[in-house]
């Protein structure tokens, strides 16, 4: 695509109303007008020509910066159209689109809603297109779409910074309902994002089992079942507590001098380090499952809870999300005439699934890994499987 450069009149430029990114920083865009006061604009925004003008195409922070500092002309490229083709709508925001993708601050919900735009507005556009155009992952795509499907008061949270990309992308897969509840429950504060991941995560596996009436109520189990069930109770209970009180045979160890242990086990070292190395990696897996179970067992109060099962929402969130999205207001989230593609399965279920994820935090990964799906599972996770993660 052909294109110039010229110094154009402000008035003579008209933003761009499908521009993807709608929240900028009032205080990033005071200190970028004093830095275009001092030394000039250092990048062109991009135009292309209209009837009446030219419309933004890329830059609108920098044209916002260049208002506030009161100039009165701007420099432009302006993108020129080949032959008898014209520059379409479409290829206007997909540039504008590119350009604000990989900032930091472009919002969640704003790359979510821009990707779904193409989709809807593109012929023969797909999550694998889009990707490309994008360059980003085909995982990636999908998990903003999914984001799309949360209610619009989780949407604000996950806007402004309060709940992380990969809790909701979990939080996303659940029903309307349960959506309520784990948003109600997570404003206690008692909860972090690693948690609510994993709350998420096992509501999510909960609502399928019910759906499947895989899940037995004690009620309904048999004399025997009862009795099966006791036993296995009390033996994972006394190997729990069989595993505590072990903790002294592995504190005089911790507590040792090298020097001393090198000695005492003479020739012995490297097997008995490799002897521990197996017990840690154990112990992490085992640690990992209660996590799982402590999230399985937080699901269930949320869920069965009658007071929790659908709750009001409370004047801040719709506060909050007031100061998001006025027009928003309670509308259905805007998957619900199209649902959006289904992210990609849990891993481990298809040697073909895209390596990337949402990062997680370092600080918070463990070295064990996530237990893999269940083998009788044949259908793909609506989600990826959350990674192993510290509480």
């Amino acid at each position: 695509m052909s294109r110039k450069y010229a110094t154009l009149k402000m008035r003579q430029i008209h933003r761009n109303p499908n521009q993807p990114r709608k929240a900028f920083d009032e205080d990033a865009l005071k200190e970028l007008a004093e830095s275009i006061k001092e030394h000039g604009l250092l990048q062109p925004i991009v135009v292309r020509k209209v009837e009446e003008g030219y419309e933004l195409v890329a830059g609108e922070r920098r044209f916002r910066a260049n208002e506030l500092a009161d100039n009165i002309t701007i420099d432009a490229k302006i993108l020129l159209p080949e032959g008898e083709s014209e520059i379409s709508d479409m290829d206007s925001f997909k540039k504008a689109m590119a350009e604000n993708l990989n900032r930091e601050d472009m919002l969640p919900l704003e790359e979510a809603r821009g990707f779904k735009k193409v989709l809807d507005e593109e012929e023969g556009a797909t999550p694998a297109s889009v990707a490309k155009a994008f360059s980003k992952s085909v995982q990636f795509v999908n998990q903003r779409l999914a984001l799309l499907a949360l209610r619009p008061e989780i949407q604000a949270a996950v806007d402004l910074g309060h709940i992380g990309t990969q809790a909701a992308v979990q939080i996303a897969a659940l029903s309307k309902d349960n959506q309520k509840a784990v948003f109600q429950d997570w404003k206690k504060g008692d909860k972090n994002d690693n948690q609510l991941v994993h709350i998420a995560y096992a509501m999510r596996k909960q609502e399928k089992a019910a759906t499947q009436d895989s899940m037995v109520d004690v009620d309904e189990m048999t004399p025997e079942e009862k009795a099966e069930r006791s036993r296995v109770q009390a033996k994972t209970k006394g190997d729990l507590d069989a595993i505590e009180g072990m903790w002294a045979l592995l504190d005089s160890i911790g507590k040792a001098d090298p020097m001393e242990l090198a000695r005492t086990l003479a020739g012995e070292v490297g097997k008995r380090l490799e002897q521990m190395d197996r017990v840690a990696d154990v112990v992490q897996k085992a640690r990992f499952q209660l996590r799982q179970a402590k999230a399985h067992a937080d699901a269930s109060e949320i869920m069965v809870n009658p007071a929790a099962a659908a709750p009001d929402l409370v004047a801040e969130a719709e506060a909050v999300l007031a100061q998001v999205d006025p027009a928003a207001g309670d509308a259905e989230p805007e998957t619900q005439a199209e649902p959006a593609p289904e992210p990609e399965a849990a891993p481990g279920a298809d040697a073909n699934t895209e390596a990337e994820t949402e990062a997680t935090p370092v600080a918070d990964v463990e070295t064990e890994s996530p237990a893999g799906p269940e083998e009788d599972d044949t259908e793909a996770e609506a989600v990826a499987e959350p990674v192993a993660v510290a509480a």
